[in-house]
């Protein structure tokens, strides 16, 4: 029977080698992020019927590959992941950093890319009078970015 590919006997661990605990746990914390703001969003869009504004289309975007790439890399032990899951955080602080400035009102109306029937800047939900799908979601993308951070400046 052969090793395992994820395992000290299998050919993939000369190519990634074996990962501590320390990193498998930093790639589990970046997964559940994932997979937590997954099952929000669409808990807001499926059981609560607020409906998604063509931002938060854009934000869904990377944040549900991120919970598919994170999982693979999670099972897989591969801390290499970094290299692809980074980018999409990224692109995903930038999109959520522009829908929260727009829903503060900083975006000029001539740049908006919402429709009138779906406003970008409608109050859906806002948790301790501050705390608003954009403003979550931006927590959310920072926090798997510094995730990923660590994880690549952790030793196996």
């Amino acid at each position: 029977v052969a090793p395992r590919p994820w395992t000290q006997g299998g050919s993939m661990s000369h190519d990634r080698g074996m990962v501590s605990s320390r990193q498998w746990g930093l790639l589990f914390v970046g997964w559940l992020l994932a997979v937590v703001s997954t099952v929000g969003s669409l808990f807001f869009s499926e059981v609560m019927d607020y409906v998604p504004c063509v931002l938060c289309w854009y934000q869904r975007i990377p944040m549900y590959a991120l919970a598919v790439i994170l999982g693979i890399a999670l099972v897989t032990q591969d801390v290499n992941v970094v290299k692809y899951a980074q980018p999409l955080a990224l692109i995903g602080v930038a999109l959520a950093a522009f829908h929260c400035l727009l829903y503060l009102g900083y975006v000029p109306k001539g740049i908006q890319p919402c429709s009138q029937d779906i406003p970008c800047s409608e109050v859906k939900l806002q948790v301790w009078g501050f705390l608003t799908i954009p403003l979550m979601s931006l927590a959310a993308f920072l926090a798997i970015v510094v995730v990923l951070f660590l994880l690549k400046r952790s030793k196996p």
